[in-house]
């Protein structure tokens, strides 16, 4: 069974001068599959589509990408589909040549096995700090280095490490998108300056939207998760971490956590 293709041919090697490893000059995506079908793929689409865009990428059309994807997927049952674009070997030096192809780079990887603890997931506040950059918010550019960094403070006693903008509110975690509870609404960070706008993220905020529940994008000084009535970390292969301390600071769970965790097991966010 083929686990990887590169310009839609069998292989397992990127060329030495493939701008995505000179300059992190790419995009990329994990998708899930399950049963050899991609679910959320057209918002992963729409993401590669935006992150061309910033990037100068051409797009290298959906059926195509989609059919290289489906072809990987199919005969697994649950699977992870990385998706990399880069701008190829384009060349040395900065500037992108007119016309340079897009590379595409899709492997299928193992589904991963992370267990929460029952009483819910241990995060921490990072040292790290993510530059405010908006020409990249959003998007999943190739340069990850910050999430590296980050997740290099500790080792295994917390699940997740929290990433502040360079004003100190929290943004996101090194992979996940954070959010929190005030009552009866819910709340996630502006990603307008920095951070990456996850999957899972938009599902959680349309499921909001879709029963009615006022659901807000706002600053989040780390105060505001210390006093919220519940604290959670999502993506698109973890699904949802409710967390039960942030360092030292113990966090309570709501009910409307439970009703997320209920909607997301039932298929309907």
């Amino acid at each position: 069974m083929i686990d990887c293709l590169i310009d839609g041919v069998a292989a397992q090697d990127v060329s030495a001068d493939d701008r995505g490893l000179a300059y992190g000059h790419g995009v990329f995506e994990t998708i899930e599959i399950a049963a050899g079908e991609l679910p959320h793929w057209a918002r992963h689409w729409r993401r590669l589509v935006l992150g061309c865009s910033r990037l100068g990428l051409a797009e290298p059309g959906e059926a195509l990408l989609r059919g290289e994807a489906m072809r990987l997927a199919r005969g697994h049952e649950r699977a992870v589909l990385k998706l990399m674009l880069t701008a190829g070997s384009a060349g040395v030096g900065y500037r992108l040549p007119d016309g340079a192809p897009t590379r595409r780079v899709l492997c299928i990887r193992t589904w991963p096995e992370r267990r929460l603890p029952t009483e819910g997931a241990a995060l921490r506040l990072c040292r790290t700090r993510l530059p405010f950059d908006p020409a990249l918010a959003g998007i999943k550019h190739l340069n990850r280095l910050h999430s590296v960094l980050a997740r290099a403070e500790w080792r295994d006693e917390y699940a997740e490490g929290l990433l502040c903008d360079p004003d100190g509110c929290v943004v996101e975690g090194t992979m996940s998108n954070v959010f929190w509870v005030e009552g009866d609404t819910l709340l996630t960070p502006d990603l307008s300056r920095c951070g990456v706008a996850g999957i899972m993220r938009e599902r959680i905020l349309e499921w909001a939207d879709g029963r009615g529940a006022t659901a807000r994008i706002e600053a989040c000084p780390p105060e505001r998760l210390r006093s919220a009535d519940a604290v959670f970390v999502c993506n698109s292969l973890i699904g949802i971490w409710p967390a039960a301390r942030l360092d030292r600071h113990l966090l309570p769970r709501a009910g409307l956590i439970e009703e997320l965790l209920s909607a997301v097991r039932a298929g309907e966010c």
